[in-house]
């Protein structure tokens, strides 16, 4: 072995070491497990805001930049939101770490649970860049990163009804994949069953399915106006978060729809809280 291939490989393996060790280290964990508080916090945000429009109480629809903002309106509200980007820093740190590493300190991935982690990871990023934003007083509203912008701008691309399409089915992958863990309750695998009573695992168990379901239910309708979008050419069929609750609203007994999604994205967010605690890192 060359000199130069001996010193390449001896520092892609310390690199290598450097990262299994801050893997393994405390601080590592806490940032994962703050960031499912973070995460926790956006959906209860955008659940009881919906509930509250169902049931006549007010509220709005949102998106998670909308939940951002909420936090940031509230007294203390910049240091709430400055917590809460951490933790949704930290929530895709570890998500990225466990795509590239195939695992944690406690759990490992397969290949498609590591694409799903690398998938995951991006969408928190950018979610913590919004709160970020927002801090640093340049978060505008929702409307300034419109999926019927983005639509506009990729259709008129070379073969721009393909790439909407395929973010169109990459996003009915995802709701398969939600409600497939959900209904299974596969998600149950990647938790501490053990430390758990019998009541807390039921109530876990409940809520986890719930929520999943009611987010593969969002991120269906999302994926379907993608594609609706491109087979039109009409970005105006696009819709983000905020786009599929208002469409959920707006059909046939919508507010009793609308009340039950909010409610199981209510109880995903429940579910986010109690995986700062029994989740596997």
């Amino acid at each position: 072995m060359s000199t130069e291939r001996y010193v390449a490989r001896s520092q892609v393996l310390g690199a290598r070491s450097a990262g299994e060790d801050f893997v393994n280290s405390r601080a590592f964990e806490i940032l994962a497990r703050a960031g499912f508080v973070a995460r926790g916090l956006v959906w209860g945000i955008i659940g009881a805001l919906a509930l509250e429009l169902a049931v006549g109480w007010g509220g709005k629809i949102t998106n998670q930049q909308g939940a951002l903002h909420t936090v940031a309106h509230q007294p203390g509200g910049h240091i709430l939101l400055t917590l809460v980007a951490i933790g949704l820093g930290g929530y895709s740190l570890w998500r990225f770490v466990r795509a590239a590493l195939g695992h944690g300190p406690e759990g490992a991935d397969g290949g498609f649970d590591r694409l799903a982690a690398a998938a995951s990871g991006i969408a928190y990023a950018i979610v913590f860049a919004l709160g970020v934003e927002i801090l640093l007083g340049s978060g505008g509203s929702s409307s300034s990163h419109s999926p019927k912008l983005a639509a506009a701008g990729v259709l008129a691309w070379p073969a721009g009804r393909w790439l909407v399409s395929a973010a169109g089915f990459a996003m009915l992958g995802v709701a398969f994949y939600q409600g497939h863990r959900g209904l299974t309750k596969k998600f149950l695998d990647d938790t501490k069953v053990n430390e758990m009573s019998p009541l807390t695992r039921t109530w876990i168990t409940i809520i986890g399915t719930v929520g999943l379901v009611a987010r593969m239910v969002v991120f269906g309708l999302i994926g379907i106006f993608l594609v609706k979008a491109a087979i039109e050419y009409d970005p105006q069929q696009a819709v983000g978060l905020d786009g599929a609750l208002a469409k959920i609203v707006n059909a046939s007994y919508g507010p009793l729809l609308l009340g039950i999604v909010a409610a199981g994205l209510i109880a995903f967010a429940l579910y986010s809280l109690s995986d700062a605690r029994y989740r596997k890192i």
